[in-house]
């Protein structure tokens, strides 16, 4: 079997700035990260929130044994990008931040700022043979956040009328973000039933919304619908979001002001559904509720969102 998770690390920093403040907060996050991890057992960890990239050498070494690390070179203006944590040689295939050309740059906040033609943060493309002949071709992203941030830092609008703009303007990004991703499984799916590709990581939004469902293509074959089971001429070009396949219990990787939502994912193509892989939730603290001040939980071991892994039988 294969192990394939997705994990937003909540703010990989070594102590300061945007990480824990000192060296025992630190080490108590590592801890409670590699915990988890080792539970997982994973062959491939996409990872999201990633700051520094020492400290995700600092995770590795924590874990033990050999660990092959791959990050896009493309943060945000926090300075957090996705990357991977492999047990196996990584090959990356992509890295990027362009969105579609067919897009418009899109607005990202009031008038006079600039669009923007791209990615708040790079999506990452790898290669990896977690067993012989088995040829994972894995995309990573961190999609913009539902969190709204307002001129000046602030996460608190002036009125009710900036709250609007803004929510437009980060759904318009995680829109166009989905459809980037999308666009690169794309140019990835090769001809052919075999290729077995993977796009997994924080979307920020829940399985029925529309910028999660970008990732899907065509429709009409989603799991536990009636078209699964029929194989169709689309089936070259879809993804399957394995959301579905996760106990309903364990179906949420975040709760948000108490509210339990799923916004990390997995997808696969076709080749990667027969048998199917068993899905779940996994994570060995209880998960916080958070709430919408990112520094809140600056000193808090673990993440504030439990990974979500896929288990793949070898055919």
């Amino acid at each position: 079997m294969v192990v394939i998770g997705t994990w937003n690390l909540e703010n990989l920093f070594r102590p300061g700035r945007d990480g824990p403040k000192d060296k025992p907060a630190y080490d108590a996050k590592l801890q409670a990260l590699g915990r988890s991890i080792t539970s997982i057992g994973p062959d491939v960890l996409a990872v999201q929130e990633v700051g520094d990239p020492e400290a995700l050498d600092d995770l590795a070494r924590h874990l033990g044994g050999i660990w092959h690390a791959a990050l896009s070179t493309h943060p945000d203006r926090r300075g957090i990008r996705v990357g991977f944590l492999s047990r196996h040689p990584v090959t990356v295939v992509a890295d990027t931040t362009t969105l579609p050309g067919e897009l418009s740059p899109i607005q990202i906040a009031d008038k006079p700022a600039v669009p923007s033609g791209e990615l708040g943060r790079g999506a990452l493309a790898v290669t990896v043979e977690p067993a012989p002949g088995f040829v994972l071709t894995l995309i990573t992203c961190h999609l913009k956040s539902k969190l709204l941030t307002f001129p000046g830092g602030r996460f608190s609008p002036r009125d009710e009328g900036e709250r609007a703009r803004y929510g437009a303007y980060a759904l318009y990004r995680r829109a166009a973000e989905a459809t980037a991703v999308r666009e690169l499984a794309t140019q990835l799916l090769q001809p052919g039933s075999a290729q077995r590709v993977i796009a997994l990581g924080d979307l920020n939004d829940e399985t029925t919304a529309a910028t999660t469902q970008i990732l899907n293509g065509p429709t009409g074959s989603e799991i536990g619908t009636g078209g699964f089971a029929r194989v169709d001429a689309g089936d070259r070009w879809r993804l399957w979001n394995l959301a579905p396949l996760i106990p309903d219990e364990q179906r949420f990787s975040r709760i948000h002001n108490g509210r339990k939502e799923l916004i990390d994912h997995i997808f696969v193509s076709a080749a990667l559904l027969t048998p199917l892989p068993t899905v779940r939730t996994i994570l060995e603290e209880e998960l916080p509720s958070v709430g919408d001040n990112p520094g809140a939980r600056q000193d808090e071991p673990g993440s504030d969102h439990s990974p979500v892994v896929a288990t793949f039988p070898l055919p």
